[in-house]
């Protein structure tokens, strides 16, 4: 006689977890996805036309999750946005929310669909989840009720939430988070009113999650890892790549190794809009990544992670990040050095005139040390070493120590710090640190083309960013962004 469903659900269930038990690696996965998006509209669409762009999106998703679960995948993360995308104001967002109850409430919307209000969304990827015999991590919209007695309640009644779901491999919703930095454009979303630091427990490792610009805050990254201890941690994103220093695949790839977790960032595409840019990172780098400028494919990325990097051998040593650069001479001001902007802040720069040396660059409390060699000095390239010490205030407000060095985009000066994605000087070594207030610094190099340079690199434990082997590409930028969160 056949096994009833049930069972033979169950008895995937815990080969799954035991095989997990077994070792101590898992398979990560993420999806980057070119969302399909609702038409522009000033009105709110029904509930019904709502969901039917919904499940357009998730009969996307759930290809890639069950490819993913083919291939071993334990989790998998899919981006922000994914599922209905961001052409809304508060009230033509609202068809498309649903309300998420609390995990302690021990749910599987897939075999339990009424038990709330309704609910097809958190159904269907529960169901998702449940038949691949996968975690699945997504990004919907929370909403719940408020009154009068609730001094904050907005004027509609309601709070609405961006938030992050996660169901495991039987369905069972284990986590929901409420981002709390919203970017400055998520006008139809509320703050909860106080941060949250969510984690879950799997058989591979303690996990956290947060979305998007959360990632710049203490609240909730920096509890979760430096606090909470988690193993890994889940971000759904819709990133738009800003260079030379907060491209999706470089900077997320630098917080893992910052950090020292293990990091899997889902991107939305939208290249109109410069999303793109997802990755399965490691402490020790990235194990693989995407960055797609020129199409609008989606891309399904899996691969092997240890599930508690600290205590792998590949693990980088703690970091001392200004121990080195503090015992080196600080230089007196260069008649050479001079200003120039990225993204808004004002660095201080110096230019490296010669083909290889040892230069300074000093801004307030923090001098930027760097030690080179090209490959050969080209004329029509102009590189330079720049400091920045202060608070960014742009889209939020942020406090930073950065060094770096990096290409301009011609070889007039006052391009410095513009964005560049291509070059052609190869360098045979480089040594960056710096006199950082922080611990808290993410280590970037970033090649020719917009490409990552795993196992080219590495971070000593007096702090200074060298290369490891000869650089194989151009240099767009290698740089030292420490993030001052205890200034905030």
């Amino acid at each position: 006689m056949l096994p009833s469903q049930p069972l033979l659900h169950a008895a995937v269930f815990v080969l799954t977890v035991l095989q997990a038990l077994a070792s101590d690696t898992f398979i990560a996965a993420i999806y980057e996805h070119a969302v399909i998006l609702p038409d522009a509209t000033n009105e709110p669409v029904s509930p019904d036309d709502a969901l039917a762009l919904m499940n357009k999106n998730m009969d996307v998703l759930e290809g890639a999750i069950k490819e993913a679960a083919q291939q071993g995948a334990h989790i998998i993360v899919t981006p922000e946005d994914g599922i209905y995308g961001w052409r809304f104001t508060r009230e033509t967002i609202y068809p498309y929310l649903e309300d998420i109850p609390d995990p302690a409430v021990n749910w599987v919307p897939c075999t339990d669909p009424t038990r709330f209000a309704p609910a097809p969304v958190q159904e269907r990827l529960s169901c998702m989840a449940r038949s691949n015999s996968i975690y699945v991590v997504a990004n919907i919209g929370d909403k719940k009720p408020c009154n009068a007695s609730d001094p904050s309640c907005p004027s509609d009644g309601r709070y609405q939430y961006n938030t992050d779901v996660v169901f495991d491999p039987e369905g069972k919703l284990v986590a929901r988070y409420h981002k709390y930095n919203l970017f400055m454009s998520e006008t139809q979303f509320n703050y909860p009113k106080e941060p949250e630091a969510v984690t879950f427990e799997t058989p591979f490792g303690k996990f956290g999650i947060f979305t998007c610009f959360d990632i710049l805050f203490r609240e909730p990254a920096v509890v979760l890892v430096s606090e909470l201890q988690v193993d890994s941690v889940l971000f759904p994103t819709a990133w738009m790549n800003v260079l030379p220093f907060l491209t999706a695949v470089e900077f997320h790839s630098a917080w893992a190794m910052g950090m020292r977790v293990n990091f899997l960032a889902a991107n939305t595409h939208h290249t109109n809009l410069s999303m793109t840019g997802s990755g399965i990172y490691a402490p020790d780098g990235a194990r693989t990544y995407y960055y797609n400028m020129k199409t609008e494919d989606g891309r399904l990325l899996v691969a092997k992670l240890d599930s508690h990097p600290r205590l792998s051998p590949a693990s980088p040593p703690a970091v001392s990040w200004s121990s080195y650069a503090s015992s080196v001479k600080r230089f007196s001001p260069n008649d050479h050095d001079f200003e120039g902007l990225i993204f808004h802040d004002k660095f201080t720069f110096t230019e490296l005139t010669k083909p290889e040396g040892n230069i300074t660059v000093c801004q307030k409390d923090l001098c930027c040390h760097l030690n080179y060699e090209m490959a050969g000095k080209r004329e029509d390239e102009v590189y330079v070493l720049g400091a920045f010490d202060g608070l960014h205030v742009v889209e939020g407000q942020y406090y930073l120590q950065i060094c770096t060095l990096l290409k301009c985009q011609s070889t007039d000066r006052n391009t410095c710090g513009q964005p560049v994605e291509t070059a052609q000087t190869k360098f045979e070594m480089f040594s960056l640190s710096g006199t950082f207030g922080t611990n808290y610094v993410f280590p970037e190099v970033l090649y020719s083309g917009i490409e990552l340079a795993p196992g080219e690199f590495e971070v000593l434990n007096d702090g200074r960013l060298m290369s490891k082997t000869r650089p194989t590409k151009p240099i767009i930028t290698v740089t030292l962004f420490g993030r001052w969160y205890e200034k905030d």
